[in-house]
């Protein structure tokens, strides 16, 4: 089989680094080295580099790219994408205010009716700037809730207490 220039340079590389391990002299790389580059065929490649060691891989025939496993030479691999955190959405702090007056106006009575109106400005805001821009949906829709049971909560406490 007709070897390329890719395969030459393989074989040219391997005999590099066999004289830079003291395996072979300088007239012997010399003369290696310009076989290989007028050699045809794998076999004459072969020849060249039979009594080395060699790296796995080293006389394989070439592939299609777009088959090879891994790139054929270190220098051509790709390193993976750096890493970009995920950016999380501001929370709104309205919402925020709201669930913590939510949370307040169950023992107290005036955070409750605070928490309320926190709860639907916050969720007016999130709807207007857009719920891909701004998180806190939840925490204004729990505050409004919590704040609307403690309404519920105090007027039931003091219609009984008042009444008795």
């Amino acid at each position: 089989m007709l070897a390329s220039d890719a395969d030459r340079e393989r074989t040219v590389d391997t005999l590099k680094t066999a004289y830079a391990e003291g395996r072979l002299t300088a007239d012997e790389h010399d003369d290696r080295v310009g076989r290989a580059y007028v050699s045809r065929t794998y076999g004459e490649l072969a020849a060249l580099v039979a009594d080395l060691p060699q790296s796995p891989g080293a006389m394989l025939p070439a592939v299609s790219p777009m088959y090879q496993p891994f790139p054929p030479y270190p220098s051509q691999a790709v390193s993976p994408p750096p890493y970009y955190p995920v950016r999380q959405k501001p929370t709104n702090g309205l919402a925020v205010a709201s669930l913590m007056c939510g949370l307040a106006g169950i023992p107290l009575c005036l955070p409750a009716v605070a928490a309320i109106a926190l709860g639907h400005i916050a969720r007016w805001q999130i709807r207007s700037n857009g719920e891909d821009a701004e998180g806190g949906k939840g925490a204004a829709t729990g505050g409004a809730v919590l704040g609307y049971l403690g309404v519920v909560f105090w007027l039931i406490l003091l219609l009984t207490t008042g009444s008795g």
